[in-house]
Formats: structure tokens, C-alpha cells, sequence
């Protein structure tokens, strides 16, 4: 068991090694080549999100597995990564892998040990999650595949069919099912002439099911039919029974229609007395107040006089309240011309405000006009003088019959004195790739070249 447990730690230990070594050695390698292509600033992260994505797929493919739920999608994006990162190693070296097949190939070895490594922590885990959960089906032997490929396909055929995962199991079901059918024929000197039912195994094998569960078919058929009948009998008891209980439930709704019939009439006739008595109270109530009538008659006149001093009275009250109104209305017209006035002098102000700042933007403007043809002057002399420079520059170098490259570190040089004062480090490296359109390891040897021909005297 320790021994076991040291191998482990060994091959674990090993592994994160080489998965180390070969990133590190693909990451370089990707680097330079991503410099070489042009990818400037970008170089450094470029190895890492080809790398780091195969690590990211292959994390997440295992993950969504381990929670049921896998995407098929990922391996192939962790393939692509893969034979990508390959590629681009193989092709990192100085020559193509067609010109230097070695050097290519020991380019790939690295980027290979680093993805073998991964593909084997992702065999160990899923390994080991099939194992610990039951799930991961045994491998039929080697042997059984030469010795008998036809019968063995068909068992790992049913093993991947109906979710068998032991290996012991299918090879006992299938000797079940042979010893079956040597004994059927025993039985009855040919399976055609066995009953319907004894053939059943035979039957259901194709289906995955066993001997046994295929002989108590017919059994689970029986009970599964008198099950449905029972079920047919409860059914038609339960319809009887509520058809009682509805028989039940109209006879009572016909009872309490005929009480509900009984208490109207009697609510009817104890209304009609009721309505006589009132009738003859309104006759007594009719004649009584005859009687009031002629002791009003009396005082109607008085009454009237009241009225028509009440009247004149609102008549005075609604004059003094038109009255109120007009004033009221007067003098909100007076407030709104107030406000009418200040708000035409505010817009006054406002105006000559605009204009003041309109003339100074203005001012401003032509000033920056002024400053902007002074830049251009002042520019379009620059190029002058720069363009003299360097006519004669190539005027002398054509003299001097300088090489290609001597020219490029001596444009250079020309560019760091008139751009840095001399100073070479603070030239872009970007600046000399879109001057020359060469990669970054050569933009920087020309600025090594220029800083050299400056240290040694050269101004042009």
C-alpha cells in the first residue's frame, strides 16, 4: 500500500513538472513568435490565452461533468488549443519545419509534455469520479477481443446498450441465456416446438433483460391485468356511490324548494294585512291634514313677505361679491404685467450677455488660428530642414556606397537626434516598425546600431 501511495506521489509530482516545463517552454517560444508576427505590447499574453485556455476547457468540461450537465463542445476547444499550440511551437524556430524537420520537432516536444499532462489529470479524474460513484463501465479483456471478436461484440454491445458497467455481470447474463437455450432444446429436442412463454428469454435478451426477468413477464402481465380489473371494479363502485349521493342531493333540493314555496305564501298573506293596515292610516293622515291646511292659509301671506325680503337681500350679496371678483381680477392683471416687464429686462441681459461671450469666442478663436498657422510654419520649416537633412544624408551615404542596413541605423540615428536629443532608449520600438515595416527584434538592433553611431560621433 505505501508503495502505491509513493508512485502516486511520484507520478503527480512528475506530472506538475512536466506540465511546468513545457509551458514555460511553450510560453517562450510563443512569445518570440508573437514578437516576430507583430504583436507588439500583446506578445507576453498571447502564449498564456493559447496555454491557459486548454487548462480552462479541459477545468470546465470536468466540472459541468461532475455536476451532470457536460457540454460536448469544450473538448473540441481544448483539441483546437492543443493542435494550435502545437503548430505554433513547431513553426517558433528560424526555419519551417519543411527546411529543419529536428528543430521543428523539438520545438513541439514541449507543448506536447504539457498537454499530455493535462489529459492525463483529466483521464485520472473522470477515472476516479466514474469509479467512486459506480458509473464507469468495465473494459471487456483484450484476450476475449482475439479469441472471439464476433459473440465479444455483441456482449460489449449489450454492456453499452442497457447500462451494464460490470464486466463479470454481462459475462454471466450471457452464459445464463446459453445454458438456457441448451437446456430448452433439451427439453423439448428444438426451440421451435417450446411454448410462447419458455422462449421469452430468448425473446428479451436483445432488450436487455434477464432469464428470470424475462420468464416473469407473463407473471407481471396476470397481476398488472388484475390490477387494471380491480381498478375497473372500484371505479364503477365509486361511480354508483356518487351517483347516489347526486340522487341524494336533488331529493333535498326538491324539499327545501317546498318549504322555500310554503314560507313565501305566508310571507305574501302577512304583507297584504300590513298593507291595509297602512292604507288605512294614509286615509286618517289625508284628512288631518286638510285640516292643517286651512289654518296655513292664513299665514301664507306673511310668509311671502319674507321671502321677498330674503331675496332682496341675496341680491345685494351677489353685487358685492361681483364686485370683489372685478377687483381681485384687476389686480392679478396688474401683478402679471409686473412680472411680463422684469422678465423682458432679464432677457435683455441675458442677450447682451450672449454677445459678450460670442465676441469673446471669437477673439479666442482667431487667436488659436493665429497660433495653429504659426505651428504649421513652424512645422512645414521642420520638414523643410528634415528633408534637407536627409538629402544630404543620402547624398553622402550614396557616396559612401552604405549597405541597406547601415542606411536604416543611420535614418535611425537621424530620428533619435531629432526626436530625443540623442538619447536612443527613449525611441519607440514602434516607431522604427512603422518607419521600416521590420519586427520588433529588428527595429531594436537598429536602435542599438544608432545609438552606437551617436556614442561614436554621427549628427548626421
Amino acid at each position: 500500500m505505501l508503495a502505491w501511495r509513493a508512485l502516486a506521489v511520484v507520478a503527480v509530482l512528475g506530472a506538475v513538472a512536466v506540465a511546468g516545463i513545457g509551458f514555460a517552454g511553450s510560453y517562450s517560444a510563443l512569445r518570440a513568435l508573437a514578437e516576430d508576427k507583430g504583436f507588439g505590447g500583446f506578445a507576453p499574453a498571447f502564449p498564456i490565452g493559447v496555454d491557459a485556455g486548454i487548462i480552462v476547457a479541459l477545468a470546465l468540461d470536468l466540472y459541468l461533468a461532475r455536476r451532470g450537465l457536460s457540454w460536448p463542445f469544450l473538448r473540441p476547444v481544448a483539441h483546437g488549443l492543443t493542435l494550435a499550440t502545437v503548430y505554433f511551437n513547431a513553426n517558433a524556430g528560424e526555419h519551417s519545419p519543411a527546411e529543419d524537420p529536428v528543430a521543428a520537432a523539438m520545438h513541439a516536444v514541449m507543448p506536447v509534455l504539457f498537454v499530455v499532462a493535462v489529459e492525463a489529470a483529466r483521464y485520472l479524474v473522470i477515472r476516479t469520479s466514474g469509479l467512486a460513484h459506480g458509473t464507469r463501465p468495465d473494459r471487456v479483456p483484450l484476450h476475449r477481443w482475439i479469441l472471439a471478436p464476433v459473440p465479444t461484440f455483441g456482449l460489449w454491445r449489450r454492456m453499452r446498450l442497457w447500462g451494464i458497467t460490470s464486466y463479470a455481470e454481462a459475462v454471466e447474463r450471457d452464459q445464463e441465456l446459453r445454458v438456457y437455450r441448451v437446456m430448452l432444446e433439451r427439453k423439448h429436442k428444438s426451440i421451435r416446438k417450446a411454448p410462447s412463454d419458455a422462449r421469452l428469454p430468448l425473446t428479451m435478451a436483445k432488450y436487455g433483460l434477464t432469464v428470470d426477468e424475462a420468464l416473469g413477464l407473463p407473471q407481471e402481465a396476470a397481476e398488472r391485468e388484475q390490477r387494471r380489473r380491480e381498478d375497473e371494479e372500484a371505479r364503477k363502485v365509486a361511480e354508483e356511490i356518487r351517483a347516489a349521493e347526486r340522487a341524494a342531493e336533488l331529493q333535498a333540493a326538491r324539499l327545501r324548494s317546498s318549504g322555500l314555496v310554503e314560507a313565501a305564501r305566508h310571507e305574501v298573506d302577512a304583507s297584504t294585512a300590513a298593507a291595509q293596515a297602512r292604507a288605512q292610516a294614509t286615509v286618517t293622515a289625508v284628512e288631518r291634514s286638510a285640516a292643517l291646511e286651512t289654518e296655513a292659509l292664513d299665514s301664507a301671506a306673511a310668509a311671502e313677505a319674507r321671502a321677498r325680503e330674503a331675496a332682496a337681500e341675496r341680491a345685494a350679496a351677489e353685487e358685492r361679491k361681483a364686485a370683489a371678483e372685478t377687483a381681485a381680477a384687476a389686480a392679478e392683471t396688474e401683478r402679471a404685467a409686473r412680472e411680463t416687464e422684469r422678465a423682458a429686462r432679464e432677457a435683455e441681459r441675458a442677450a447682451a450677455e450672449a454677445a459678450a461671450r460670442t465676441a469673446e469666442a471669437k477673439a479666442r478663436e482667431a487667436a488659436a488660428e493665429r497660433a495653429a498657422a504659426e505651428d504649421r510654419k513652424a512645422a512645414a520649416e521642420t520638414a523643410a530642414a528634415a528633408a534637407e537633412t536627409e538629402l544630404r544624408a543620402a547624398e553622402a551615404e550614396d557616396a559612401a556606397r552604405l549597405s541597406p542596413r547601415e542606411r536604416a541605423a543611420r535614418k535611425v540615428a537621424r530620428m533619435v537626434l531629432a526626436q530625443h536629443a540623442g538619447d536612443a532608449e527613449r525611441m519607440p520600438l514602434e516607431a522604427i516598425v512603422e518607419a521600416f515595416g521590420v519586427a520588433t527584434g529588428t527595429a531594436s538592433q537598429y536602435r542599438q546600431e544608432a545609438a552606437r553611431l551617436i556614442q561614436d560621433g554621427y549628427r548626421g
